[in-house]
C-alpha cells in the first residue's frame, strides 16, 4: 500500500495556473483537437486517479487530515480510524496493491493522456517498479530511526493536529486509542528483524530508547495534552461541558494508554538491542548492498548508480574547494572575519527579508501565509534543527515551519535554514506546486530527492539573498556545499563500500576533522540513517546538473525564473521525468 505512515514532516539538515505547452527548441505540440476516444480515455484516467485518491486517503487518518483540510469536498463521506499497519500480513497485501494498479495503468493508452496525465502515468509506473524492488527487502526498512523514525515525529503530527470542526476531535481522541496496537504491531515487526539478524545496532537502540524515555519522563505536564487542552479551546460548535468532557478523556488517552504504548517500546528495545548482528553498513548484511541501491534511487529520485554519484560528489567537492582556496587567496581577510552580522534577527523578519530578496530569481510565492513554532522540549535531542510542516493541498495558507531551540540557530545559519524550510524553499515549493495545478493523487507519492534536493539548491542560493559581501557569500555558500558533500561521501562509503570507523576517521582526518568524538557521532548517525544525507545533496547535484542542461537546451530562452518555475510546476518526480518533461512546463517569460 502507498506509505502506511506517510511522513508529512520534510526534516531539514544543515503559481500561477499550469501554461500551455511552450513554442520553441524543445519541439512542436501535438495535435490541437483531441478526438472522441482520446477525451474518453482522459476522463477515464482522471476517474481512475480520483478514486486511487480516495481510496488511499481512507486508509490511514494522519495522511488524511494532513493531505485535505475538507475531505467530503473530495467525495470522502466516512474513512477508518487509523494509524496504518506494520501486521504481518502487510507486505502481501503491498505487493498485491502494486501489482493491481501497475495492470490498471496498462489498461490506459498513455497516447491519448494529456501532458500532465502522462506525468502522473509516469510516477505511478515509477513507483511501481520502486514498490515491487522494496517488496524483495520486507525486513531491511526501519520504523524507529533514531531522527526520522515514527517515534519521534509521531508526537509531532498529533501536536499539530488541526482541529476544523468538532468531528476532528473525536477522530483525535479515537487516533490514540489506536497507538497501542499500533505501536505493537512496530513492536513484533522489530522482534521479527531481530529473528532474522537484521534488528538495528545496540548504539541506534540505545539512542531510540532514550528518545522513549525523555517523552515518558512527566505524565502529568505531557505537550500533548497542553496542546490538546489550547486546540479545543478554539473549537466552535462544542459546548464547553463537552470540552471539559474531551480534555480529560484526553489527559486520561496520553496517561494511561499513549504513553504506556511509548514505554513498552522503550522496554522492548532494551530487551533487543543486544540481538543486532551487524553496528557497520548496510553492505555487510547479506543483501544490504542491493538494498542500499534501492534506498538510493527512491531516497534522491536520480537514476545514476551508487558509483556515478560518488564520482559526482567527489568532482563537486574538488570544484568547491578550489573556488574557495581562489576565493580566499583574494580576499585573506574573509579567513579570519566574525560571523557576519544581518540586520534582521527574529525568524519571521528573516522570512519576510527571503520573500522580497527572492522576487529576480523566483515568480512571486503564491501564498507567504506561515506560523513558526518551537519543538517541545522533550523531542529536541530527537528531531531535527528545523522542519516545515506540509499545508492540506486544499487549504494552502496552513504552514508551519518548527525550530529546534536546542540547535541553537542564529544569524546567517537560522536566514539559510529558514530558506531551506520557508521561502523559496518547502514551503514556497509546496504551495507553488499545488497551485499550478498538482492533481490530487500526486500526493500520495514522496519524491525526497526532488522535496530536499530543491530546498538544500535554493539554500546555497539564499546565501547571496542575506546582503552580505558577494564574496563572504560564496565563501560560506562553497564550504557549506563541500561540507554536505563529505557526509555523502561518507554515507555511501559505510553502506555501499563497507567503511568502518577507522575508514571514515581516515577520510575526514584529510579535510581536517580530527576530533574523535565527533567523528563517532558522524559515523553511528550515518549508519543509523542511510540514504539520509544523500536526499538533500544529491538531490541538490540533480537540480545543478538540470539546470546546466536547460540552458544549454534552451539557449536565449532560457532564465532562472522559468527554470524554477517549470521545477515547481511539474512537482516532486525522480530527476529523469523532470528531464523528460522539463520543456512541457517551461514558459519564457
Amino acid at each position: 500500500m502507498i506509505q502506511n505512515f506517510k511522513k508529512r514532516i520534510i526534516s531539514g539538515f544543515l503559481i500561477l495556473l499550469l501554461a500551455s505547452t511552450a513554442l520553441f527548441a524543445c519541439g512542436a505540440p501535438s495535435g490541437t483537437v483531441s478526438s472522441t476516444s482520446m477525451q474518453k480515455e482522459q476522463r477515464d484516467f482522471d476517474a481512475f486517479t480520483q478514486k486511487l485518491f480516495v481510496q488511499e486517503m481512507q486508509k490511514n487518518t494522519i495522511n488524511l487530515h494532513y493531505t485535505l483540510a475538507n475531505p467530503a469536498d473530495f467525495g470522502i463521506k466516512s474513512h477508518k480510524i487509523s494509524l496504518g499497519s506494520f501486521s504481518a500480513n502487510q507486505e502481501k497485501n503491498a505487493v498485491a496493491f502494486i501489482e493491481n494498479l501497475s495492470a490498471a495503468l496498462s489498461e490506459f493508452d498513455y497516447e491519448a493522456l494529456t501532458t500532465k496525465q502522462k506525468l502522473a502515468f509516469d510516477i505511478m509506473d515509477d513507483y511501481c517498479q520502486n514498490q515491487l524492488t522494496a517488496a524483495r527487502f520486507p525486513y531491511y526498512k526501519e520504523p524507529l530511526r533514531p531522527t526520522t523514525g515514527i517515534q519521534s515525529e509521531l508526537p509531532v503530527l498529533l501536536a499539530e493536529y488541526t482541529f476544523y470542526n468538532p468531528c476532528d476531535v473525536t477522530d483525535y481522541l479515537s487516533l490514540i486509542t489506536c497507538a497501542s496496537d499500533y505501536f505493537r504491531e512496530i513492536i513484533a515487526f522489530e522482534r521479527q528483524k531481530s529473528k532474522k539478524g537484521l534488528f538495528m545496532p545496540a548504539y541506534a537502540a540505545k539512542t531510540v530508547k532514550k528518545a522513549c524515555e525523555t517523552f515518558t519522563s512527566d505524565p502529568e505536564q505531557n505537550y500533548l495534552i497542553d496542546t490538546f487542552n489550547t486546540r479545543i479551546d478554539a473549537v466552535s460548535g462544542i459546548s464547553e461541558q463537552k470540552k471539559e468532557i474531551y480534555k480529560k478523556q484526553n489527559q486520561s488517552l496520553i496517561q494511561n494508554l499513549f504513553i504506556p504504548a511509548y514505554e513498552e517500546l522503550a522496554n522492548t528495545l532494551e530487551e533487543l538491542k543486544a540481538t543486532g548482528t551487524n553496528n557497520a553498513g548496510l553492505c555487510y548484511y547479506p543483501q544490504g548492498k542491493a538494498y542500499y541501491e534501492h534506498l538510493v534511487r527512491t531516497s534522491t529520485g536520480s537514476g545514476k548508480s551508487v558509483k556515478e554519484l560518488q564520482d559526482m560528489t567527489e568532482k563537486k567537492r574538488r570544484l568547491d574547494m578550489d573556488s574557495l582556496h581562489t576565493l580566499l587567496t583574494a580576499n585573506p581577510d574573509l579567513l579570519h572575519a566574525p560571523e557576519p552580522k544581518l540586520s534582521f534577527q527574529k525568524p519571521e523578519e528573516m522570512l519576510n527579508h527571503l520573500l522580497k530578496a527572492m522576487q529576480e530569481d523566483f515568480y512571486p510565492a503564491s501564498n507567504a501565509s506561515y506560523e513558526v513554532n518551537y519543538i517541545p522540549k522533550s523531542l529536541e535531542g530527537t528531531l531535527a534543527p528545523a522542519f516545515y510542516l506540509t499545508a492540506p493541498i486544499d487549504d494552502i495558507s496552513r504552514n508551519v515551519i518548527y525550530l529546534n531551540k536546542s540547535s541553537n540557530y542564529s544569524g546567517i545559519q537560522l536566514f539559510t535554514t529558514l530558506a531551506h524550510e520557508g521561502f523559496p524553499g518547502h514551503l514556497y515549493q509546496t504551495t507553488g506546486s499545488y497551485q499550478a495545478g498538482l492533481t490530487p493523487v500526486r500526493a500520495l507519492f514522496n519524491y525526497p530527492g526532488y522535496v530536499e534536493g530543491w530546498a538544500t539548491y535554493v539554500e546555497m542560493l539564499s546565501y547571496r539573498y542575506a546582503g552580505l559581501p558577494e564574496a563572504a557569500a560564496d565563501m560560506l555558500m562553497y564550504n557549506q556545499s563541500a561540507l554536505l558533500s563529505l557526509y555523502a561521501s561518507i554515507d555511501m562509503g559505510i553502506h555501499y563500500d563497507g567503511w568502518s570507523l577507522s575508514d571514515t576517521a581516515a577520510f575526514l582526518n584529510e579535510y581536517g576533522i580530527t576530533d574523535g568524538k565527533t567523528i563517532r557521532g558522524i559515523y553511528e548517525l550515518v549508519v543509523e540513517e542511510p540514504a539520509h544525507y544523500l536526499k538533500y545533496y544529491i538531490g541538490y547535484l540533480e537540480f545543478l546538473e538540470l539546470k546546466t542542461y536547460a540552458k544549454k537546451l534552451l539557449a536565449e530562452e532560457y532564465s532562472d525564473r522559468a527554470f524554477h518555475q517549470a521545477i515547481i510546476r511539474i512537482g516532486p518526480a525522480p530527476f529523469p521525468l523532470l528531464k523528460k518533461y522539463l520543456c512541457d512546463f517551461y514558459s519564457p517569460e
